[in-house]
């Protein structure tokens, strides 16, 4: 059955608009209350995945979803990735980056964990197949932990996920992310008794603040016209690049390596994502280029993915939701997992609560929550989640596919 509206002009108006309802929502004090509890990323999931729902729009019937996840994806990861700061990473010291990888490699590895257990103990929940096999729709949960929406994305195009078990993983993955932000946030309100439990020396915190505050007053200035047209020129002259080199390794890696399709590396996409993640790396030792992160080019990156979660919700039916339930037992598992691997290893390198906190929601939030979870403790610190996030949408292509793997194996050994 046809949806009422079917022309692409006219939906890729009302998924701008509902964007625009939903950020001019989240900065009214009179909304301050809905959005603390619901998330705005979650809304634009979710009002075009209602609008599908009554069959109103499809994305079946509509080109925005190809556009979005072939020229505006790879165009967020290039402009997220090129303002990685290394000489910056590095002021923050070891343990923030401890910590950090840390988290990484807990959910790398929290993933497989909660798939063995419930797998063993209620096979049904994870008794699908092809597409719909269930390591696929978990993967893409280790892209959305490690990185972020585009790294999310790239993982559900990547390993062939088909779009109602994305649908339900997407829930399982807002939800529980959710749950433990809030624990977060709680836990920068009693961080000092926490810190005195590990016997950390938060020290070191007070000289990380003010460097961070003379590092983002150093980075920020008003874009002009020229700048945006540089951001942009960036962005796709990657895209371009990317998607020419794909075209060329995907087709001589299955024609020459056929074995590499057990890896996914002989589809064109994913090279597509590793190109464009992987030029964004280089550039960022690029002064002039890493210096675009200053006029916006994290924000542009997130117009593009906020219009991107907006199409991958017009492929969303709540109907398909009530059968998936089972999928939050792995959720839950998971978290739990990578919360033990962090709270064992801030331990025993008696790391401040700050870096476990952070260093987690860069990993599970990404550069949308990361920041608000930094702020807890000072305002100030809010860069230091952003520059933590943004390495997670580095790393978090790579460490997503190697969980996504492990996974693969775990479901069909």
């Amino acid at each position: 059955m046809k949806p009422l509206i079917t022309n692409d002009a006219v939906v890729l108006g009302i998924l701008f608009f509902f964007l625009m309802l939903v950020f001019q929502a989240e900065k009214n004090p009179r909304f301050k209350t809905f959005f603390t509890y619901v998330p705005g990323l979650l809304l634009c999931y979710f009002l075009p995945a209602l609008l599908n729902t009554f069959n109103i729009i499809s994305a079946t019937e509509s080109k925005l979803y190809f556009v979005a996840s072939r020229y505006m994806l790879p165009a967020s990861l290039v402009l997220l990735t090129i303002s990685i700061d290394f000489p910056s990473l590095k002021k923050l010291g070891p343990k923030a980056l401890i910590m950090f990888f840390t988290a990484t490699i807990g959910i790398i590895l929290g993933g497989p964990v909660a798939l063995f257990i419930v797998s063993n103990i209620y096979p049904d929940i994870v008794s699908g197949t092809g597409d719909n096999a269930a390591w696929k729709g978990l993967a893409t949960i280790a892209g959305s932990w490690i990185g972020g929406a585009a790294n999310q994305l790239a993982m559900k195009e990547a390993f062939g996920a088909s779009d109602s078990i994305y649908s339900a993983m997407a829930v399982v993955d807002v939800v529980t992310a959710n749950i433990w932000m809030a624990c977060l946030l709680y836990g920068a309100s009693i961080s000092d008794k926490i810190d005195k439990w590990v016997k950390a020396d938060n020290s070191a915190i007070k000289e990380l603040e003010k460097k961070m505050a003379d590092y983002h007053a150093s980075i920020v200035r008003v874009p002009t016209l020229t700048d945006m047209m540089t951001i942009l020129g960036i962005a796709f002259t990657t895209v371009a690049l990317s998607h020419f080199g794909a075209d060329n390794i995907a087709p001589f890696l299955a024609k020459n390596a056929p074995y590499l399709k057990e890896f996914s590396l002989t589809d064109t996409f994913i090279w597509v994502v590793i190109l464009a993640t992987t030029i964004g790396l280089l550039l960022s030792f690029v002064p002039n280029v890493r210096s675009l992160e200053g006029v916006g080019a994290s924000k542009v990156a997130s117009v593009f993915l906020y219009f991107m979660v907006a199409c991958v919700g017009m492929k969303m039916n709540f109907f398909e939701i009530a059968n998936n339930l089972g999928y939050f037992l792995i959720g839950i598992l998971w978290m739990l997992t990578h919360i033990i691997i962090l709270l064992t290893v801030a331990k025993l390198i008696k790391a401040p609560f700050f870096f476990v906190a952070v260093g987690s929601q860069a990993n599970v939030g990404g550069a949308a929550s990361a920041p608000v979870v930094a702020s807890a403790f000072n305002p100030v610190l809010a860069p230091v989640g952003v520059l933590l996030a943004v390495l997670g949408y580095a790393v978090g292509t790579y460490g997503a596919m190697i969980s996504g793997y492990l996974m693969k194996w775990i479901h069909n050994p």
